[in-house]
């Protein structure tokens, strides 16, 4: 439910699916479990995200919240009031139009600070950072390979691997 409208999108290909599976997997033992990085996030896949007043109801591909801003009891709940501290949204062609439009202005209200963009068309992900003006690209990787993206500069993701199902 975006700015009171209900949205009903079809659900997206197997192959988009697999990008945000191989995704998770890429993404979980650094930076959920510190298996070989740092450690101190909270991952979820396709978590509802009730933001704002009224609310916006948004379900991104995968979010992710630093553990030291998660309260108790998060994982207990049915949705998430608390804004994430990123996002990612793997592009489809029944989607990109709302991921590019309304949930990047609810994301930006809401201060999330970092949204990912992935295109399994473009094999490219964009990587944006938000701005009092709006959203700043920093950059746009495309191909194969291996890239260190905010907020996850600590581990180098395969970017090849993600490509393939």
């Amino acid at each position: 439910m975006l700015a009171g409208e209900l949205s009903l999108l079809p659900r997206p290909r197997l192959g988009h699916a697999a990008i945000a599976t191989g995704l998770a997997g890429e993404l979980g033992p650094p930076f959920r479990r510190g298996r070989g990085g740092p450690g101190g996030w909270v991952i979820l896949f396709e978590p509802d995200l009730w933001l704002g007043a009224h609310p916006d109801i948004v379900v991104p591909d995968l979010a992710g919240w630093r553990r030291d801003r998660v309260p108790g009891a998060f994982d207990e709940q049915a949705h998430a009031t608390l804004a994430p501290d990123w996002v990612c949204e793997v592009l489809s062609p029944s989607t990109e139009g709302q991921d590019r439009g309304p949930k990047l202005d609810v994301y930006h209200r809401e201060g999330v600070g970092r949204v990912w963009l992935m295109s399994p068309a473009m094999r490219s992900l964009e990587v944006f950072r938000r701005a009092d003006i709006g959203w700043l690209l920093l950059a746009v990787h495309r191909g194969a390979a291996p890239v260190r993206a905010e907020p996850f500069v600590a581990v180098a993701l395969d970017l090849a691997g993600l490509w393939a199902v």
